[in-house]
């Protein structure tokens, strides 16, 4: 009979142990395969945040601050020396306008502060058919105040320059003239490329996207909020001051304001705006986070740093990416913890199994049998047991890794946001990352302080693929056979003579 053949024999002589064996050792190949898929789920998750996520450039002219203004405009020759900059992706040039409503007047001019009036100080760029969807209220009334009233008053006994006298007592003289209602501007913003890389991402819920980018081009993204206002579909037409738009599609922001606006081509938002080759803003798509800092640096120095101001996003992306290698330590410790115990319950069983097979083992020599090829007999057995165990394990593995992933990151989400609270309010952003108080567990369902960051994050997706499998269960069997080596060691000790004397 073959070394093999009898290998496979022997496991199976005690059917309830080999049967115990193969569970145990199903539930730690399980637990290293769930571990190996977890942490090789969380490398490409962080290198999809690397790639895509926080890496994004502002570039504003220097000291502009929204609609208070300050510097001098960027033009679109700055989109092409950008471009030329190391480890930049691509460049979206925009150009914000504020539109009113053809039938009534443009608001007037900001008053001085403490006579009422706007202190915004964005001009109006021209006028359009639509009316805005969000009313101002209360507090666009207020900050926009529209009515202002002068008086002048003579004093009793005043001389006129006429030479003539006042009469005894007040001679008042008053005026007040109220303005037009103030409406809220509608915000147009030509792009010169993907609307998504030059502002928070839109869904368009009807129609396409902007494909048309000539300066006589007709095309326009509208706001949900504002078509609805308007009764506009996809193909409906509308004026930007001379010019006659048509829907190409409708967008939905998130937020009502942010929906009460107009995307549009740049270089037509430009001849409309009567800016030619002005942009408002640049957004640049750096290729790696890793990359941002440099890259900022780059930018400021091409353009000139005097000229342009370069800003990146808030750091919530590298806490993100952070936490995330956290994970993927904790999973790769996890896979060599779990593959260790496989490798020391092998240890253990065929410690076992050598000393219940004294005589055996002491006959076969007896007859001829080298201590290799009684060695190799037991490390074939162990290997049999370690086999039926990962295929089970492999199951296991298939079911369990997506729940045991994401346990994994939340966790972590918790202990980080305890970790940068303290106290009761370390507390209460650890259980709200976590899930607790009614929030998910699993990823993308945090709340409180790092909400975001779970946003950040959304679902990690786990595949137990072949090469997965095939390099966690060579790793497995190298530990394996590893542990029952010691053992089948353990047979060349044994001598024939005393096995035989004892009988």
């Amino acid at each position: 009979m073959s070394i093999l053949a009898r290998s496979v024999g022997n496991a199976f002589r005690n059917k309830v142990r080999s049967g115990a064996v193969v569970i145990i050792l199903a539930v730690a190949i399980g637990l290293a395969l769930s571990m190996l898929v977890a942490n090789q789920a969380v490398a490409d998750k962080i290198t999809s945040l690397k790639a895509s996520v926080g890496n994004n450039l502002t570039v504003n002219p220097a000291g502009s601050r929204g609609g208070q203004g300050g510097g001098e405009p960027l033009t679109t020759a700055d989109l092409s020396t950008a471009s030329s900059v190391a480890h930049v992706s691509s460049v979206n040039g925009t150009l914000s306008l504020r539109l009113s409503n053809a039938s009534t007047t443009a608001p007037a001019p900001a008053a001085p502060e403490g006579q009422g009036g706007s202190r915004t100080g964005r001009a109006l760029s021209g006028t359009t058919s639509l009316v805005s969807a969000v009313d101002p209220g209360t507090l666009g009334n207020r900050e926009n105040g529209r009515t202002s009233t002068s008086a002048a008053t003579a004093s009793s006994g005043a001389t006129a320059s006429s030479g003539a006298t006042a009469s005894s007592g007040a001679a008042v003289a008053g005026s007040t003239a109220v303005r037009p209602a103030f409406s809220i501007p509608i915000e147009a913003t030509g792009v010169s490329g993907s609307v998504n890389a030059a502002a928070e991402p839109i869904n368009i819920t009807n129609g396409t996207a902007l494909n048309d980018f000539a300066a006589t081009s007709a095309q326009a993204l509208v706001g949900s909020t504002l078509a609805a206002k308007n009764s506009l579909t996809v193909g409906s037409a509308f004026t930007i001051n001379d010019r006659t738009m048509t829907v190409s599609g409708i967008f939905d922001a998130g937020t009502a304001f942010d929906n009460n606006a107009i995307y549009l081509p740049l270089t037509a938002a430009q001849t409309l705006a009567n800016q030619p080759s002005e942009i408002s803003t640049m957004t640049v798509l750096v290729d790696s986070i890793d990359n941002v800092n440099a890259t900022k640096s780059a930018l400021a120095s091409a353009l000139g740093s005097t000229r342009v101001d370069v800003t990146a996003g808030p750091g919530r992306v590298e806490s993100t990416i952070g936490s995330l290698g956290s994970v993927q330590s904790i999973s790769l410790i996890g896979f060599i913890a779990a593959v260790g115990t496989a490798g020391l319950i092998v240890l253990l069983i065929m410690i076992m199994v050598v000393r219940e097979r004294r005589r055996e083992i002491g006959v076969l020599k007896a007859i001829g049998a080298s201590n290799r090829s009684i060695g190799v007999q037991f490390v074939f057995e162990a290997l049999v047991l370690v086999v039926m165990g990962s295929v089970v394990g492999a199951v296991l593995a298939s079911v369990s890794s997506n729940s045991i992933v994401g346990a994994l990151v939340s966790t972590n989400m918790g202990t980080t946001a305890a970790v940068a609270g303290s106290g009761r309010q370390g507390l209460l952003a650890a259980r709200q990352a976590a899930g607790g108080f009614g929030g998910s567990a699993a990823p993308g369902g945090g709340r409180g302080a790092f909400a975001g960051a779970s946003q950040l994050i959304g679902t990690i997706s786990t595949s137990l693929g072949w090469q997965t499998l095939v390099l966690g269960v060579l790793g497995i069997l190298l530990i394996a056979a590893l542990g029952a080596l010691i053992p089948a060691l353990l047979t060349a000790k044994v001598r024939p003579i005393e096995v035989l004397r004892g009988e």
